[in-house]
């Protein structure tokens, strides 16, 4: 046998195709998180100006008119108002400017990424000491002191997505990438139910009984992770059943490489590039990342979208994945489809 018969009996064509599938999503990787976190700056923050009527105009046209566009400011009537907006994530921060004295107050919520509260007290004392002004900050939504730089609830969605697509993956690598029949699909799509229900438990009792490293509902946490879980683990089965072991490899594509370095987790969504920002609360990682966040520091307020998000993803990843599983498989539809007689040596798939 000669030495090109060797390499084609050791790397078949399949293989040679993986594989430079695989050196697509090694670069991509690369492209993805050191375009989205190598030179991270904030960019049109939402942020609140509470100050006396005459100079409140002029003080929002200012902070607009900083280079490199960092704020995107806007008159809020009261300090009151600022805190609840601040709570409720429609704005990041706020500066309450003092009608007497010459120390102004600036609002941050270090829950929603202490990365970004630091960049708003930076940006503010400069621009209080051209006004020859100082500034205090009150944080209203304080991130906990075990959760450094507010990242606990990043890493803790990042494993609940791990475990959606490991878990389909494995449902497919042993048991053959699309189902044999309808009933099968069920079956697999019930063990990825239980399959996340146990680990959106088990993460929040982690991240918070034990490890004490973010506050909130425990159950809250517990429920999201279940859906977050179910939602991964459910597009990874459909994109199997589409394209065959091919489907993990997109799965990564979409929620590793596309959906991790754009969830704002490393930093906050104000401080990344567009493309990120703009991709980053459809996804999975993203949509989890903003819950999760919410349910720790800001008394589970604006959840609505991103549990919508998460829920489309998860209905369109067992519709196809059922839908996929009805096709008829080699002429038959009789729930044989996709099984080898034990006789031909053939393994059945599930």
């Amino acid at each position: 046998m000669t030495f090109v018969d060797e390499v084609k009996n050791a790397v078949t064509p399949r293989a040679a195709l993986l594989v430079i599938g695989v050196l697509g999503l090694q670069l991509l990787f690369i492209a993805s998180y050191v375009g989205a976190l190598h030179k991270p700056k904030p960019t049109d923050v939402a942020f609140g100006v509470v100050a006396p009527q005459q100079m409140s105009q002029q003080l929002v046209s200012q902070l607009d008119g900083l280079p490199g566009g960092p704020l995107d400011p806007r008159m809020v009537s009261s300090e009151a108002e600022a805190r609840e907006q601040i709570m409720n994530r429609d704005i990041d921060g706020a500066l309450i400017v003092s009608p007497e004295g010459r120390t102004d107050t600036l609002l941050v919520a270090s829950g929603g990424g202490t990365v970004l509260s630091s960049a708003l007290e930076r940006i503010l004392t400069q621009v209080e000491a051209g006004q020859q002004r100082t500034v205090r900050t009150v944080d209203v939504a304080p991130a906990s002191p075990d959760d450094f730089d507010g990242l606990s609830s990043f890493y803790l969605v990042v494993g609940w997505c791990v475990g959606g697509y490991l878990c389909a993956s494995i449902l497919a690598i042993s048991a053959g990438t699309k189902p044999a029949n309808r009933q099968r699909a069920l079956i697999r799509t019930a063990v990825m139910a239980v399959y996340a229900v146990a680990g959106g438990i088990g993460g929040a009792v982690i991240i918070g009984p034990i490890l004490g490293a973010l506050p909130g509902s425990v159950w809250g946490l517990a429920g999201l992770g279940a859906l977050v879980v179910f939602s991964v683990g459910m597009i990874t089965l459909a994109l199997e059943a589409l394209t065959g072991i091919v489907g993990i490899g997109l799965a990564v594509l979409i929620i590793v490489i596309a959906g991790n370095p754009s969830a704002g987790g490393a930093f906050p969504l104000p401080m990344l590039p567009d493309f990120w920002r703009a991709i980053g609360p459809a996804l999975p990682p993203g949509a989890g990342t903003w819950v999760a966040r919410s349910i720790a520091y800001f008394r589970g307020n604006a959840v609505t979208g991103p549990l919508l998000v998460l829920s489309a993803w998860a209905v369109a990843g067992t519709a196809l994945t059922l839908l996929l599983s009805m096709r008829r498989r080699g002429g038959r539809d009789d729930g044989s489809a996709g099984t080898v007689p034990p006789s031909a040596g053939g393994s059945t798939a599930v």
